[in-house]
């Protein structure tokens, strides 16, 4: 495993696949308070133009909230780009063949899977709260960051989120090809999206942990407690369902 994980790890690199990440994650941490900033100044400036149109502008105030704000409304896509460059993570595999020679040369299915699953849920680990690191500092430099309130934990309820789509992804993968990757991941998350409509069913869903807004303001976060378990649950099945479904298909 050790030497998969090496060999993994080598292959992130030189298809630059952690380069473009890396990129895309540290511009998001830059563009959240960089936007907030510039918002009155964009405002003001579009005033005249607006007010010709009928449209009355006020003074727009902004602060850390501000920025943490643009945070999680990044995240999203972030967390997209990063589940479309990790769809591939078995099924190339399958077309290429190229497990076939290592598995008979011993090396164990069970390893070549969590090799594979650790690399990328640290990497997306390292990644978001690099992320968060950039915009956390920007907003202490600017602002206050003591004006979202519980902010580790809406930082951590996130992340989780994050854990538990790409355990969706590294289950589905484990299938036929990348494109059944994107749709079962798409419907899951989707039907979540619309269980999470009715309000009775909205505290149980792993959706629940992207309210990091709601949590800044003040929100209780024993709210909460039912979606966390829930989402821990579900990463482990994901995970353990996708290590028995590789461990029995063939190569």
């Amino acid at each position: 495993m050790k030497a998969f994980l090496k060999k993994e790890g080598l292959e992130w690199v030189r298809s630059c696949r952690l380069f473009i990440l890396s990129m895309i994650f540290i511009v998001f941490g830059i563009m959240n308070p960089a936007i907030a900033k510039m918002t009155p100044w964009l405002m003001k400036t579009m005033s005249d133009s607006l007010a010709e149109s009928g449209i009355t502008t006020t003074e727009i105030t902004v602060n850390a909230l501000s920025s943490w704000g643009q945070f999680y409304k990044n995240l999203p896509m972030a967390l997209i780009v990063f589940v479309l460059m990790c769809s591939n993570i078995f099924t190339k595999e399958y077309e290429k063949g190229t497990l076939i020679p290592l598995v008979v040369k011993g090396l164990g299915k069970k390893a070549i899977f969590w090799a594979k699953s650790c690399l990328i849920l640290v990497n997306w680990t390292v990644l978001y709260f690099l992320c968060f690191g950039i915009t956390y500092w920007y907003n202490g430099y600017f602002w206050d960051n003591t004006l979202a309130k519980n902010l580790p934990w809406g930082i951590i309820f996130y992340w989780l989120f994050g854990l538990f789509v790409l355990s969706l992804v590294i289950l589905f993968s484990t299938g036929k090809n990348n494109t059944w990757v994107i749709i079962g991941t798409g419907v899951v998350i989707f039907s979540l999206y619309l269980s999470s409509l009715f309000e009775k069913i909205a505290q149980y869903l792993p959706l629940k942990l992207t309210e990091g807004m709601a949590i800044f303001q003040g929100a209780a976060l024993k709210t909460y407690d039912k979606s966390l378990v829930i989402t821990l649950i579900l990463i482990v099945s994901c995970l353990l369902l996708g290590q028995l479904i590789f461990q029995k298909k063939k190569l």
